[in-house]
């Protein structure tokens, strides 16, 4: 659905997988890789890899951290301060993206 052309059945789309993207993490992370022209089924891809939470796309995020792209950077942070581990929190600071305290 969230190829489709019509904005609302992209947003079901979305919304249906959002719940269950833990399950679908494998499908998730090949169809981000092999789409290439896409940039916002791109980003929802990135953001739902993120919300998977999984420890195991840690090298991935820190990847998408060197992207030239400024919003896969953006969704590599998100989700690596989502899956808030260790090794999440390391590669966070090693590219200047820690938490700021808030005050």
């Amino acid at each position: 659905m969230m190829r489709r052309h019509n904005a609302a059945e992209q947003e079901e789309g979305f919304a249906l997988l959002a719940p269950h993207a833990h399950v679908y993490l494998p499908e998730l992370l090949a169809e981000f890789k092999a789409e290439t022209v896409d940039h916002g089924l791109r980003c929802w891809l990135l953001e739902l890899i993120g919300m998977a939470g999984d420890p195991s796309t840690i090298a991935f995020f820190t990847q998408e951290l060197q992207s030239n792209d400024a919003s896969f950077r953006e969704w590599a942070r998100r989700g690596l301060l989502a899956i808030d581990v260790a090794e999440a929190r390391t590669a966070l600071y090693e590219a200047g993206l820690h938490r700021r305290s808030q005050t």
